[in-house]
């Protein structure tokens, strides 16, 4: 079978949108810990961000393989897709597992950009990457599901309409498997926020916008249960091949970025009356960044086939995250170093996406845990944890 992976003029129109956002409009955005409103809005109107929303709800119903197509010309752009990246996976929740009542009311406004959900509530203070471990709850009462907990590092909550809330409405120690009695809800936070969910943000060392969310008897009506009460840990896990998939293509036009900027400026750059490019210790570091990047670039594809023939490519998914983002992250190196002291300016925008490539290393999965994932699932080795 035969894959066009390119999306040629989907590339085309985003590298187009791109050029009316350059460097000194995201480096404003980082120096003020600012969102890129403008840009979002950008996006939302020419369509990109319903891209892998189905027509029937008012998306532009196309595979997967553009959404990483449009996610990594932004990153490739020196733009950065963090802000919005998340409503192309968060919504296949709805679409997968919600109801055509769910589908009929929410859908067609996060298409048309009336609606955002953005935000993705999971990970917790005490439980970290151990899901199963979450303490927020969820008490069914009439009509109605109570929550308390908190959540931390829920990025783009405070510009967000709804969030995707995991919680559990069964307690651990009344379920067989770990991985049972917990639900997901799609939370309208615009009804809530203020009053029973409050909103911390959290400073980082990139402009993230994330924040740190807190449940204090938040009412969320029945009706925004997803798909059936205890099931939520598998929907969740159903999204992640795509979710990874999707950061891979960050990732890889991150380290397309890199090398061609220190291509260039080893190119341009003469020191001793000759190009540093010309010396092979600053040649060879760019042109080994250059293969890894190509590597995971068709390990990237691969899991890109497979997803899209209806495979559930989680090996090929995981192992995409890992060596896309290691690539970004050595594409990352080299240009510093190409760079020598101007690396570290502002102006060149280097050290801006040195700080944003470094986050993959860490999210949404470490690197350990695909490494464990590796090991146990393809390996066939024992548990690590």
């Amino acid at each position: 079978m035969t894959y066009d992976l390119s999306h040629q003029a989907i590339r085309d129109g985003v590298q187009k949108l791109c050029a009316d956002f350059p460097g000194e409009y995201w480096r404003r955005c980082d120096r003020e810990q600012a969102y890129p409103t403008a840009f979002v809005r950008a996006l939302t109107d020419a369509g990109y961000l319903s891209a892998l929303i189905p027509e029937a709800h008012g998306g532009l119903g196309l595979p997967i393989s553009a959404g990483a197509a449009i996610l990594e010309e932004i990153h490739h752009s020196g733009g950065n897709a963090a802000a919005c990246h998340a409503q192309m996976y968060t919504m296949g929740t709805v679409l997968r597992h919600g109801s055509d009542a769910q589908k009929l009311e929410y859908l067609p406004g996060i298409a048309d950009g009336s609606l955002r959900l953005q935000a993705f509530g999971v990970t917790e203070p005490t439980s970290g990457t151990d899901t199963t471990a979450l303490r927020t709850t969820a008490r069914r009462d009439g009509d109605t599901y109570i929550i308390n907990g908190q959540k931390i590092w829920t990025s783009r909550a405070e510009h967000s309409d709804l969030m995707l809330l995991l919680a559990r409405t069964t307690p651990r120690d009344e379920v067989e498997k770990r991985t049972e009695g917990l639900s997901v809800f799609l939370v309208d936070m615009r009804k809530v926020k203020g009053a029973s969910l409050t909103i911390r943000p959290i400073r980082t060392m990139m402009n993230h916008a994330t924040t740190e969310l807190f449940f204090d008897d938040m009412p969320v009506p029945a009706a925004n249960l997803i798909g059936e009460e205890g099931k939520g840990f598998r929907y969740i896990l159903s999204g992640m091949n795509a979710e990874r998939i999707l950061i891979s293509a960050e990732c890889i036009g991150d380290a397309k970025w890199f090398i061609d900027k220190a291509a260039r400026y080893a190119t341009d750059r003469e020191v001793f009356g000759r190009p540093i490019g010309q010396n092979q210790g600053v040649q060879f570091p760019i042109a080994r960044a250059y293969a890894e990047m190509r590597a995971a670039e068709l390990m990237l594809n691969e899991a890109i086939m497979r997803f899209e023939a209806g495979g559930n490519p989680g090996e090929e998914a995981n192992l995409s995250k890992m060596l896309c983002a290691d690539a970004s992250w050595a594409a990352a190196e080299a240009c510093v170093q190409t760079h020598g002291g101007f690396g570290f300016a502002e102006e060149y925008d280097i050290e801006r996406k040195y700080r944003e490539a470094r986050l993959y290393q860490v999210a949404p999965i470490s690197t350990n845990m695909i490494l464990s994932y590796i090991a146990e699932h393809v390996l066939d080795m024992p548990r690590s944890y």
